[in-house]
């Protein structure tokens, strides 16, 4: 969600050179963007002494400015060391002192999404531009190769003509998880439809899951689970008639196409989170109305994880159906 900010920052410097610091495996979501200059990937864990090395080189490059996008630890010493000549983040507690500019996150006039609250970093450097004027999400193709390979997994799956419907079964954490007690039903009536097939996706992490959801569900159904890069998602999801999800990254690369989105929304707020598409391509949010929402992930009031759980499966597939018929 920084690729729009990233897009405005070259609109307004268009001869400025773009580098990007990111932590692995995600260094897929930006490499190949046409914006940036230069991608640095970093492990998501590092031992002291290959982080000060990185820090050194780092500071050697003497950038004119950093933007902060992520204000946690890392990126808090990142920036402190970084030597930049303006340095840029949101006015975060204890470390607010890091930075020259700092902007606030959201504002006291209602929520703010993810999305503004990054361009309003680019927008502390003196760029007069409205909520209108930021850009979709940008997420790289993927290469010749891989798209071949993905185009051979669903031939192979005689998906030819179908309506795919890819549905995101992974969760990140507990308090996002759906569960396989409304997934199986959903899948179910899914499958019902005459022409669709759904499309399972997650991490390796999540084909524990997926078993668990073949054995319940009925229906031709296609895992996919931990078998797609993040590029080679995005060209799934760009073929299917429909994506299912919860809030999530496959949710916000769905974002980036043009596919129907149905988005289940539990523990956090779609004001801040939700599909970001300023080219009105269809997304339906489904939640429910809780007083305990959102939360903070870390400990589930009611115990229960309801305000994603008691989302019923045919709530979902209502939601979804007008684009499959």
């Amino acid at each position: 969600m920084t690729t729009p900010a990233v897009a405005l920052l070259k609109k307004y410097l268009p001869d400025a050179s773009l580098t990007y610091v990111v932590e692995e495996p995600w260094r897929r979501l930006v490499q190949g963007n046409p914006d940036l200059a230069r991608v640095i990937s970093v492990p998501a864990k590092q031992k002291l002494l290959q982080f000060i090395a990185f820090l050194r080189e780092f500071r050697r490059e003497r950038y004119d400015v950093l933007l902060d996008f992520h204000g946690g630890p890392r990126a808090a010493w990142i920036c402190l060391f970084s030597g930049a000549r303006t340095k840029i983040g949101y006015e975060i507690k204890y470390r607010k002192f890091l930075y020259d500019i700092r902007v606030p996150r959201g504002n006291k006039e209602g929520p703010v999404h993810s999305v503004e609250n990054h361009a309003n970093l680019v927008r502390a450097l003196g760029f007069n531009f409205e909520k209108a004027d930021i850009p979709p999400l940008v997420v790289p193709d993927p290469s010749e190769e891989e798209a071949a390979r993905v185009r051979a997994l669903l031939k192979k799956a005689e998906t030819e003509g179908a309506k795919l419907v890819v549905l995101h079964i992974g969760a990140g954490n507990r308090f996002r998880d759906w569960g396989v007690d409304q997934l199986a039903p959903l899948l179910g009536l899914l499958s019902a439809l005459p022409g669709v097939k759904p499309v399972l996706v997650g991490t390796e992490a999540d084909q524990e899951t997926e078993r668990r959801i073949l054995r319940a569900a009925a229906g031709p159904i296609l895992p996919l689970s931990g078998r797609l890069s993040l590029p080679e998602l995005k060209f799934v999801i760009g073929r299917a008639a429909l994506f299912i999800g919860p809030d999530s990254g496959p949710m916000h690369i769905a974002a980036s196409t043009q596919t129907p989105i149905v988005a289940c929304f539990g523990p956090t707020l779609p004001a801040h989170f939700g599909p970001w598409r300023p080219n009105g391509a269809p997304v339906v949010i489904v939640e429910q109305n809780l007083p305990c929402r959102p939360c903070r992930q870390r400990e589930c009031v009611s115990g229960d994880f309801r305000c994603l759980r008691s989302i019923p499966p045919q709530a979902v597939f209502d939601a979804g159906r007008t684009f499959l018929i």
